[in-house]
C-alpha cells in the first residue's frame, strides 16, 4: 500500500482553513492562497503544501 496522501478537494481545504468554498475559488482567480491544480474541472490541493502555506503565515 502506498504512503502517498490523497489530494484534497475544495471541501477538505475549506474545512481545514475554515473559509467558505467560494473564497478558495476567488483566491485561485486572484493567484492567492495555497498552491492548487486543476484535475479535469476540479481543483485539487496537496495537503502538505496547504499545511506549509499556513505555517509560513500566509493564512493570517
Amino acid at each position: 500500500m502506498s504512503d502517498v496522501e490523497p489530494l484534497w478537494g475544495v471541501e477538505e481545504v475549506s474545512a481545514f482553513l475554515r473559509v467558505p468554498i467560494k473564497t478558495l475559488y476567488q483566491w485561485k482567480w486572484r493567484c492567492y492562497g495555497p498552491p492548487v491544480s486543476k484535475v479535469g474541472k476540479h481543483l485539487r490541493y496537496v495537503p502538505a503544501q496547504v499545511r506549509l502555506w499556513v505555517e509560513k503565515g500566509h493564512a493570517a
